[in-house]
């Protein structure tokens, strides 16, 4: 019935778990079909037992019968059919039941990995129905097993595990036949869909394995042999104190004493259920504590969804939160305090480790070298329209390593309104990079370009523009990101043009040192000459001024004194130029007057006393003649015995002491 029921539901939903669940259903039956068999003919023997057992309790005492043994013997059919259907049957059964499990399950197998995804419109009905089917098998598997604990009913073990196995994975099915109706989650359905027939293929080769085995397994009279259909991977399920009861009595053999008859053992197979139990209990309750680390924040979605009915996000900070329980509380962990690290326009390659150090060799970062696994040329505006380049398209490329840093600053954001938020974020990178490399330069020609030159000092405010542009990019599309850090060292020619570009750059550098070395002496010959740059263009200005004015205005008299005016108040050579000049005029004037009033003077002298005068006169042309002329006062006494010579150019007023060292020559 089972059976059945699972198969026109696989049949009108499409949903091929469910009809992998009828075919194993199928294969229970075939085992509840030969467990059937095989009691018809225990009770036709047990029948037959008490028949012959009644007729020799009536006759015992009747000396016609002596050969009751014999008798009994020609009476005993249905035991005899009893053996044979167990020794042949059974493992032919078995063998049919086995070939089976393992041919059915390599088909559903097959026809899962084949199957294209169907949309599912009938999952909650069909969950229902797996429900119910899970509780009836449950039922009729406990009931059978309850029976198997009898000697005569141990047969139905199989048929108990067979069915216990149904039902778990009916009960299974409903449950993700639930979810997916709920959540639309196809995931656990996929997985149950692959475990069913999983499932029958194991039980397939156990089951041959089985038969294979029970061939070479000595039989002892009296006890039972277990059929190769029953499963023992299924009976550790079914009865979970069967394990302990197998180590006990692998203890019992190797100890030489009942373990299985102490208080502990007694005491572990009873509670052992209920423990298991508490255990799985308890870790289902811990996921309703979330633990959210300090760098972490985390989403909750309740039933899928993480907004609460206000709409707001159900976000949890750092600490300790408490949630409904898995399924219907669902957390997802985020590191918000962690940078992370995007890198455009290059493969990273591994770092180099120091063996010595254990830390990451740094290498210079130099043109002519590469320096990442892979590395993307970039398109840049270029202005050479002369020369070789005339008619080429005006662009360059560049190599652009550009590594872009950010953190996580609304989670809800970064998790939601993206399914791979940092493949968006990359693409924006990308798209910001390519549009502003499209208006940058690379010539540092003139002075104003070194500013928009990504090879030069362009890239401070090129850092600061992309990093505006990215974080609005992401702003507008809703990353819920923060753009950290962004650099631009990366930047340079391409490997094979290194060179030579750098042979260019030294041209222009040179270019522009000479420039810089004319512009220093400029400035240089403007201050020395007025003081500063500013005054030089002043004066040069109001002198062209004067000098187109009209001659006989009044704005040519205005700008005349003005200019007079700035150059007295100017500084530099032109200040000493004019100071000089004031000096010397006022010189040669004060010495001609001086000259004029000595002139007077002498007149007013001569009109005086004009011998004295005269004689005075005299004498200072004579000092002034004889000044650089060696003189010598030669002084003779009355009879002329004794000449002294006195050298007065040395010694211009020699005293009294100084007459003893004086050159004295007789002139006889």
């Amino acid at each position: 019935m089972f059976f059945g029921i699972a198969f026109f539901l696989g049949r009108w939903s499409g949903i091929i778990a469910i009809s992998a669940i009828s075919w194993l259903g199928l294969s229970v039956a075939m085992i509840w079909f030969v467990l059937c068999l095989q009691f018809y003919q225990r009770a036709l023997a047990e029948q037959e037992r008490l028949d012959v057992s009644q007729l020799g309790a009536d006759e015992q005492r009747s000396t016609i019968f002596q050969a009751g043994s014999e008798r009994a013997e020609m009476f005993s059919a249905a035991q005899r059919r009893l053996d044979i259907f167990e020794k042949y049957f059974v493992p032919a059964f078995s063998a049919l039941i086995g070939i089976y499990q393992l041919l059915i399950g390599l088909y559903l197998l097959n026809a899962v990995w084949s199957r294209d995804e169907v949309e599912l419109e009938r999952s909650l009905l069909c969950g229902i129905y797996m429900a119910a089917i899970a509780f009836g098998s449950f039922l009729i598997s406990r009931y059978a097993t309850g029976m198997s604990a009898q000697a005569e009913w141990k047969p139905l073990r199989a048929g108990g595990s067979s069915l216990l196995g149904a039902a778990v994975l009916c009960f299974a099915l409903a449950v993700v036949l639930a979810l997916e109706h709920l959540f639309d989650l196809l995931t656990p359905l996929q997985v149950v869909s692959h475990l069913i027939p999983g499932l029958l293929i194991l039980l397939g080769i156990e089951t041959i394995a089985n038969l294979v085995l029970d061939i070479y397994r000595p039989r002892l009279k009296g006890q039972y042999s277990r059929s190769a259909f029953d499963s023992r991977l299924l009976g550790v399920i079914n009865e979970p104190g069967g394990i302990l009861r197998s180590a006990a009595d692998a203890i019992d053999y190797q100890f030489g004493f009942e373990v299985s008859q102490t208080w502990f053992y007694k005491l572990l197979e009873e509670w052992i259920v209920p423990l298991l139990l508490f255990g799985v209990v308890t870790l289902y309750l811990l996921s309703c504590v979330v633990v959210v680390a300090p760098d972490e924040e985390a989403i909750v979605e309740h039933f899928g969804n993480p907004t609460t009915k206000a709409g707001e996000p159900r976000a949890i900070g750092p600490g300790l939160a408490l949630k409904w329980p898995w399924p219907i509380d669902k957390a997802y962990k985020h590191r918000t305090k962690m940078i992370s690290e995007i890198s455009v326009g290059f493969v990273p390659s591994a770092p180099e480790i120091d063996p010595e150090t254990g830390e990451v060799k740094r290498k210079p970062l130099l043109w002519g070298q590469e320096h990442y696994e892979q590395e993307y040329s970039l398109l840049v505006a270029s202005e050479q329209a002369s020369g070789p380049a005339a008619g080429a398209v005006p662009v360059s490329l560049v190599i652009a390593a550009v590594p872009v840093q950010y953190r996580i600053k609304d989670l809800y954001s970064f998790v939601y309104n993206h399914d791979e938020p940092e493949k968006v974020l990359e693409f924006i990178c990308y798209r910001e990079l390519t549009r502003y490399a499209a208006s940058a330069k690379l010539e540092v020609d003139e002075p104003a370009d070194a500013e928009q030159s990504l090879l030069g000092a362009g890239r401070a405010e090129a850092r600061k523009v992309l990093t505006e542009r990215i974080q609005q990019g992401a702003d507008d599309e809703g990353l819920g990101v923060q753009i950290v850090y962004l650099g631009l060292q990366g930047i340079h020619p391409p490997t094979e043009v290194a060179a030579d570009y750098q042979k260019v750059i030294g041209a222009v550098q040179q270019k522009q040192a000479l420039i810089l070395n004319a512009q220093t002496e400029r400035t240089n010959s403007l201050s020395a000459l007025v003081g500063s740059i500013e005054e030089a263009n002043r004066l040069s200005d109001l002198a062209l001024r004067y000098r187109q004015a009209e001659a006989s205005s009044e704005e040519k008299e205005r700008l005349g004194r003005e200019l007079d005016n700035a150059f007295a108040e100017a500084k530099g050579q032109i200040y000493d130029t004019l100071r000089e000049a004031q000096s010397y005029a006022f010189e040669n004037a004060t010495l001609a007057e001086a000259n004029g009033r000595r002139f007077a003077g002498q007149i007013e002298a001569y009109r005086a006393a004009p011998e004295i005068y005269l004689h005075e006169q005299r004498l200072a042309k004579l000092e002034a003649a004889l000044s650089k002329i060696r003189k010598y006062v030669v002084v003779v006494d009355e009879d002329d015995t004794l000449v002294t010579i006195i050298n007065v150019e040395k010694t211009l007023a020699p005293n009294m002491y100084e007459l003893g060292g004086l050159e004295e020559n007789i002139n006889p």
